[in-house]
């Protein structure tokens, strides 16, 4: 499988005037590939002597296969509003690169110790250049695997350079299942077979925090500090991902210790219009990535050597695993007549492990 490593790159002033007018040039390169394509309607021959820009050979190679790859969703996303209706078609914008960004294949880098070094322009000749990075002890054991494109992209004013590694797959040879339900007031519930059940997360601290910088944005929209409401968003977003982060960690940790080889998930497809909650949690439904979750632990269960599977979610919450009537929670209670009973998202859980496996692949949430 493939990952993405990053780290910080720390270029020296005379580097980092570099790397930003190299980022400019392969985001002027592709957009202009890009605009070509879509005018003669159809991909055009080109080699790296037909891109007029100030990048080496290598990049300008790498900027033609990066701009193939926009120009093909452009037009799937062309002939996909065409079958619509008329009167809902949408307007298919051109697409084009905005942040700096810029992408060398393997075979025109190399990461040596604490060093990075790659080609670019100097006074009109390729020149590899030097630049120090920041690597931890766990990004130093994920780059072990064949490395893979490098891309360097540049955010609130420092670059961070994306290595792709291709890490080998280990396999865990056993026959246990688990199954995960995820939701609001208990961000993800696990149960093995055996039904030893795990619940994770803290679903009121969640909705403090969310209420909390809602407030704040409120607040803040009424002294129209644009600004600092953006900042505020962005530490909310940084504080959600940190949150999924640790559930996925816990929950894949959780499997391991059990031997579980494959872990299920549901299929989340529409999980807004079918997720249990009340009109005061409407909010945070609205505003949380199920699907990030079940990204971050289909990632971090794959480099543990583990299987994921998506499953269709219907009657999950209602059905009985005993005797298979349909039962609704009385809150976060299920009852069934037969004299089973248990908590309703453990319930969830449960019944995903015996789930029917759904088509396709999971949609964002």
């Amino acid at each position: 499988m493939q990952i993405t490593v990053k780290c910080k790159l720390v270029p020296s002033k005379g580097q980092a005037n570099l790397l930003q007018a190299i980022t400019r040039e392969y985001i002027y390169a592709v957009n202009q590939i890009i605009a070509n394509f879509v005018a003669a309607d159809q991909y055009l021959k080109y080699s790296s002597k037909d891109v007029v820009a100030n990048l080496p050979s290598a990049v300008k190679n790498q900027a033609i296969q990066d701009a193939k790859s926009i120009f093909a969703k452009y037009t799937r996303a062309i002939r996909a509003n065409t079958k619509r209706k008329p009167e809902q078609q949408k307007e298919v914008k051109i697409p084009q690169l905005k942040k700096p960004v810029v992408i060398w294949n393997n075979q025109n880098y190399a990461l040596k110790g604490d060093l990075l070094s790659f080609p670019v322009i100097i006074a009109g000749k390729s020149k590899r250049i030097e630049v120090k990075t920041v690597l931890t002890e766990y990004q130093r054991n994920r780059l072990i695997g064949k490395l893979g494109s490098l891309r360097i992209t540049r955010k609130s004013g420092k670059y961070i350079a994306q290595i792709a590694v291709d890490m080998p797959r280990q396999e865990i040879n056993t026959d246990k299942m688990m199954g995960v339900d995820l939701g609001l007031k208990i961000p993800a519930v696990a149960v093995l077979e055996s039904g030893k059940t795990r619940f994770f997360g803290n679903g009121r601290q969640n909705k403090f925090v969310k209420r909390k910088h809602r407030s704040m944005r409120k607040k803040l929209g009424k002294q129209k500090k644009l600004n600092t409401i953006k900042k505020r968003h962005d530490k909310e977003q940084r504080w959600m991902k940190d949150q999924d982060h640790k559930i996925s960690r816990q929950i894949v940790n959780f499997a391991q210790q059990n031997n579980v080889s494959v872990i299920r998930l549901e299929q989340l497809s529409g999980i807004r219009r079918t997720a249990r909650t009340s009109r005061k949690n409407e909010k945070n439904l609205h505003s949380w990535s199920f699907y990030r979750l079940a990204q971050y632990i289909a990632y971090k269960a794959n480099l543990s050597g583990m299987k994921v599977e998506y499953v269709d979610p219907k009657h999950t919450s209602q059905k009985c695993p005993v005797c298979g009537k349909h039962n609704k929670a009385d809150d976060r209670n299920y009852k069934c007549g037969c004299g089973f009973k248990t908590h309703r998202d453990r319930l969830g859980a449960i019944n995903i492990i015996s789930a029917t496996v759904a088509d396709g692949n999971s949609l964002p949430a």
